[in-house]
């Protein structure tokens, strides 16, 4: 196997692990966030932020250089995918009782997402964040 492919499927293993890490933990207590496009966003008590460089450490995925975070970053705005997420951390929106109400646009990729409704969204915004930070070579940086 290449270094390329080893590389490739390494990022698979890390992507889908990373997701599956910010999904449970939160999606345990709160099952709902909403993408972030900006890492300005601002600021709430309620919202636990998480970004995708914070979702790629948690698979142990950690870059060497800030070339290699930009570059990141600079993947997920060409792709059109978020930075990050938000998740409310006092109540499941939509759903306080937990009566397995939902909202019928969560989950479409384009404000409110369940956990629980199949959101890919996690999984697409850490795997191409390491995709595009392993781009960079920061030993010629």
């Amino acid at each position: 196997m290449s270094r390329r492919s080893l590389r490739r499927a390494g990022l698979a293993v890390a992507a889908t692990g990373t997701a599956a890490v910010l999904a449970a933990a939160p999606a345990m207590a709160h099952h709902c966030f909403v993408p972030m496009y900006s890492l300005d966003a601002p600021a709430s008590a309620n919202w636990f932020p998480l970004t995708a460089q914070d979702g790629a450490g948690f698979e142990g995925y950690v870059t060497e250089c800030d070339a290699a975070v930009d570059a990141g970053y600079a993947a997920l705005h060409a792709a059109g995918l978020p930075v990050g997420i938000k998740i409310f951390e006092k109540m499941t929106i939509g759903d306080p009782k937990h009566e397995g109400r939902m909202n019928p646009n969560g989950a479409n990729g384009a404000g409110l997402e369940y956990f629980e409704a199949g959101s890919e969204l996690p999984f697409q915004m850490v795997g191409t964040w390491i995709e595009g930070a392993a781009s960079v070579d920061c030993s010629a940086v």
